[in-house]
C-alpha cells in the first residue's frame, strides 16, 4: 500500500462532522429548528467530497435525517419519507420537457410544520438520475425555488448563477415554507465560512 494511503487512512478523523480533525467544519454548525422536517438523500459521490454541503445542513437543522444511497430500498425510502406522519415534499424544479417523468402532483396546502422537506443532495445529473430509479421520489409534489438569491458556492462550478448549493438551495426552501427570510441567515453565514475555508486550502 502506498505510504500515503496508509497516512490519510491513521489520520484522525472528527466524530461529529466525520472529516479529518485538521479540516473540520463543526465551526460552522449554525443550530436551526425549522417547523418543516428535512430529509437529505446524499448521493454516494457526495459522502467523501470535501466541497459537498449536504452534511453541513444536516448538522445544522434540528431533528434532520441524512441517508446516502442512489437507489433506495422501496420500504426503507417510504420509512424516511412519511416518518412522524409528515407529507413529503422533494425540493427539485419542475421538468415539462422530460416526458421520461409524469407530472407531479400539486403541492398540498398544508403548514410548514406538517411538511417534510426532502432535498437530493447530488449534482444536477446525479440527482436526477436518483429521480428516475426511486419511483416513491417522482410520486412526490415538488417545492420549486422562487426569487433564488445568487448562490455563493465559488468552489464548486455552476452552469447558471441560480445554481445553488444544497445547504442554500435548502435554507431559501425552508424560508420559502415559513415566509421567514431572516430565520434562515445564520444558516448562509456559516455556510459562508465553510466556502471560505474550503476555499483557503484551495489557495494554500
Amino acid at each position: 500500500m502506498d505510504s500515503r494511503a496508509v497516512t490519510a487512512a491513521r489520520r484522525p478523523v472528527c466524530a461529529t462532522c466525520l472529516r479529518a480533525q485538521t479540516a473540520c467544519i463543526c465551526q460552522w454548525i449554525a443550530p436551526v429548528a425549522p417547523q418543516a422536517s428535512l430529509l437529505v438523500l446524499l448521493h454516494p459521490l457526495e459522502v467523501g467530497n470535501a466541497k459537498n454541503s449536504g452534511r453541513l445542513l444536516h448538522l445544522c437543522v434540528a431533528g434532520s435525517a441524512l441517508a446516502v444511497g442512489e437507489a433506495f430500498d422501496t420500504d426503507v425510502l417510504d420509512g424516511l419519507l412519511h416518518a412522524d406522519g409528515r407529507t413529503p415534499v422533494l425540493l427539485y424544479p419542475a421538468t415539462p420537457d422530460d416526458r421520461n417523468l409524469s407530472a407531479p402532483p400539486s403541492m398540498p396546502l398544508l403548514p410548514a410544520s406538517a411538511l417534510r422537506l426532502v432535498v437530493l443532495d447530488a449534482t444536477w445529473r446525479k440527482s436526477r438520475k436518483m429521480l428516475y430509479l426511486n419511483p416513491a421520489l417522482q410520486q412526490l409534489p415538488r417545492l420549486a425555488l422562487s426569487d433564488v438569491a445568487p448562490s455563493n458556492y465559488r468552489i464548486r462550478k455552476a452552469h447558471a448563477p441560480h445554481q445553488l448549493s444544497s445547504l442554500e438551495a435548502a435554507a431559501q426552501a425552508l424560508a420559502q415554507l415559513e415566509g421567514d427570510g431572516e430565520r434562515y441567515q445564520a444558516l448562509l453565514d456559516a455556510f459562508d465560512g465553510f466556502v471560505s475555508q474550503q476555499a483557503s486550502y484551495v489557495r494554500a
